[in-house]
């Protein structure tokens, strides 16, 4: 079969609105994109390699400019016609939902895959291993999904001046063609439902970090908040959706995420490694006998709270939120205000466990002190090497992002280890100093050791993060806190 066939038969697969019927008027369509000369282009029955071929065969015609930004506006624009209008989808996927949650979301995670708004082949060259901590087993990745960028895409953003959609979560990126600054969405489908009586929309991340990645977004952009109503919509989040998790980046810089101007969450289908630590210490929420509390043996200060009366558990949340915002233990360097400005905040994280509800909330404070510019409760400059990037959702819960430059530097700094080699980067000097003389490096265990210790750096990274740290000291000033409350 030629591309333009294979391609159609992909499209009336996975679109309902198509049918045989429609052959020509498609082939028509593709031949628009990728120039005439593409009606003989031999096929491959792998959908994706078939879109490959279809995209070089458009940039040999002269349809797309030679650059990576044009060759993914055209792909989004050939996987659009395998994708059902958002009125379509959206009536799809909540007639599938009243046979089950479950249902619903599988159906719309495998179209996000097949139409490859999510980048399952990108995904694939993420580099993921386990590290043995004593807090568990904690989830290392380095992320090389993400594409480099082309310098002429670079060049070509420099001039453009379009501030629409107004950030990438924007419901204005729907079927949006993309720029040179700006990734291509024509594919792109939105699920739209009501959270606390506003319009929200429900999608999967493209770069996902984790299984069936979601993002809950407002339909306005308007900037993040944590209050009471960030609880309330959570906890109906995970009712809505019992099998994901959902949780929200703070609203403060240096503690918060990437995005701050949209308000939004991140859930999906997949346990982290602070949803298995164990509560190490009750405690008790004056006003509120219905909900179990406890300190979880956790790297950052987290308080779990546990009901089945989600109204009483987000009241509980609030009345913890409260008392952060205002607490001050100068012991601890634990600040409320300096200068007047607000410091504290809370990274909320959301579950079902049976008929109960979690809500884990995350102390953060963003201090920065002479002796921690970057934030006295953010990476400190000895483990910058392996993470300086905000600590946000998901480090929190234990997995850590860590940026793709580390594929080639830990190469080099095993080569070190293993005397084969001496072109590390300066950065990584002092600690593979330390490791050299820590282990016994043989080729056999030399690439499971240094997992181990980036491991152990990630959960140094997070003990940086915790704003009640380890140590006596730390937890008896947890301890005052708690009894604040």
């Amino acid at each position: 079969m030629t591309a333009i066939s294979n391609h159609i038969e992909t499209i009336i697969k996975l679109n309902p609105d198509y049918t045989q019927m429609d052959s020509v008027y498609l082939t028509n369509k593709l031949l628009n994109l990728i120039g005439d000369a593409a009606l003989e282009l031999p096929g491959d029955p792998d959908p994706l390699k078939n879109l490959d071929l279809m995209v070089k065969a458009a940039q040999t015609n002269g349809k797309i400019a030679d650059s990576q930004a044009a060759r993914q506006i055209l792909e989004a624009q050939l996987m659009d016609f395998a994708t059902p209008t958002p009125s379509r989808i959206n009536q799809l996927f909540w007639d599938k939902y009243q046979a089950g949650p479950r249902a619903a979301t599988d159906w719309f995670f495998a179209l996000s895959r097949a139409n490859n708004y999510i980048q399952t082949r990108a995904i694939a060259k993420n580099l993921v291993f386990p590290a043995k901590t004593e807090y568990g087993d904690l989830e290392i990745t380095i992320n090389l999904s993400k594409p480099e960028k082309d310098p002429k895409d670079i060049a070509a953003a420099a001039h453009a001046q379009s501030g629409y959609p107004a950030c990438a979560l924007c419901l204005q990126t729907e079927g949006y063609a993309g720029r040179s600054n700006f990734a291509a969405r024509t594919n792109h489908r939105i699920i739209r439902f009501l959270l606390g009586g506003k319009t929200w929309g429900f999608q999967y991340s493209p770069y996902a970090y984790f299984n069936e990645h979601a993002i809950f977004l407002d339909a306005i952009h308007e900037p993040m908040v944590i209050d009471q109503s960030t609880f309330t919509n959570l906890l109906d989040i995970v009712a809505m959706f019992p099998d994901y998790f959902v949780g929200s980046n703070a609203d403060l810089p240096i503690v918060g995420g990437s995005m701050l101007a949209h308000e939004h969450y991140q859930g999906g289908r997949h346990t982290f490694p602070m949803a298995k630590a164990p509560i190490e210490t009750q405690i008790e929420i004056s006003g509120h006998p219905h909900v179990f509390a406890g300190i979880v043996k956790w790297p950052m200060s987290v308080i779990r709270l546990v009901s089945a009366d989600r109204e009483e558990l987000t009241n509980a949340a609030e009345h913890i939120r409260q008392v952060w915002d205002q607490y001050t233990d100068e012991a601890v360097n634990v600040r409320a205000f300096v200068g007047g400005k607000p410091h504290h905040t809370v990274t909320p994280i959301a579950r079902r466990v049976g008929s109960e509800y979690q809500l884990d909330l995350v102390l953060r404070d963003n201090q920065t002190s002479e002796q921690y510019p970057d934030g006295i409760f953010h990476p400190h400059q000895d483990v910058q090497h392996i993470k300086k990037e905000n600590i946000g959702l998901i480090e929190v819960m234990g997995r850590a992002i860590l940026p793709a430059r580390l594929k080639s530097e830990l190469a080099e700094v095993k080569k070190y280890l293993l005397g084969e080699g001496n072109e590390m980067k300066p950065i990584h000097k002092t600690w593979a100093d330390q490791l050299k003389v820590a282990y016994n490096w043989t080729p056999e265990n030399a690439e499971s050791q240094l997992q181990e210790a980036v491991g152990k750096v990630f959960a140094r990274v997070l003990e940086d993060a915790g704003v009640f740290k380890r140590d006596k000291i730390g937890q008896e000033a947890f301890g005052r806190f708690c009894h604040s409350l």
